[in-house]
């Protein structure tokens, strides 16, 4: 129950930060739900897709969507009173990207998949929303530019994977694999890190 809230504290986070991308390049309100909702579930609709689950998990239990109105909703009428709270937003973004990225390498250790696959969509889960909103937003993906994000999520998911290859319980492993995913994430944020960029010889 408590991994259950704090994944729906993710989809808030990340509902959040769709919505405040929205602002910033002036959609309407309707498109700011949208960009909200794609950066807060696209990840996970990918791979459910990909994996062949239905009905997707937000059509089963619409407590996520009722999470994206409220975070939406919220985030709307805070940013017309109060500046936008970027650090606070970058913590949680970490934690969320922490939850996504485990859940989804667990969703896909449920289907069978090979270690790399389950690295590949636990990393998807947790990056794949923010892809489409940086898109839409006519922007270059984050996880392209040299912010280490879905590096975080590799190392984190890995870990978990090595954790549960030694028989180490599955929440343990989830624990390990979360805080390692949230400890790269804010530490790249807090000191700056970044991966080295490929230039051309000249």
């Amino acid at each position: 129950m408590l991994l259950y809230v704090l994944d729906l504290l993710g989809v808030a986070v990340f509902a959040a930060s769709g919505a405040i991308a929205g602002i910033q390049v002036k959609l309407d309100l309707f498109g700011v739900l949208v960009l909200a909702s794609i950066t807060a579930v696209g990840g996970g609709t990918i791979r459910d897709v990909l994996l062949g689950h239905y009905p997707i998990f937000w059509a089963k239990d619409s407590r996520p969507l009722v999470t994206i109105l409220a975070a939406t909703a919220l985030t709307v009428v805070w940013v017309q009173y109060f500046p936008v709270p970027r650090d606070a937003l970058l913590v949680l973004d970490a934690f969320g990207l922490a939850l996504f990225a485990i859940s989804g390498a667990q969703v896909a250790e449920s289907a069978n998949c090979r270690p790399l696959v389950t690295v590949l969509m636990g990393t998807l889960t947790g990056s794949g929303g923010g892809v489409v909103r940086d898109v839409l937003s006519n922007k270059v993906p984050l996880i392209l530019r040299q912010d280490i994000y879905a590096t975080a999520a590799i190392a984190g998911i890995v870990l978990y994977l090595l954790l549960r290859w030694m028989k180490v319980p599955t929440a343990l492993a989830f624990v390990a694999g979360a805080a390692a995913v949230a400890g790269t994430r804010l530490a790249a944020v807090a000191y700056d890190l970044q991966l080295p960029v490929v230039g051309l010889a000249r």
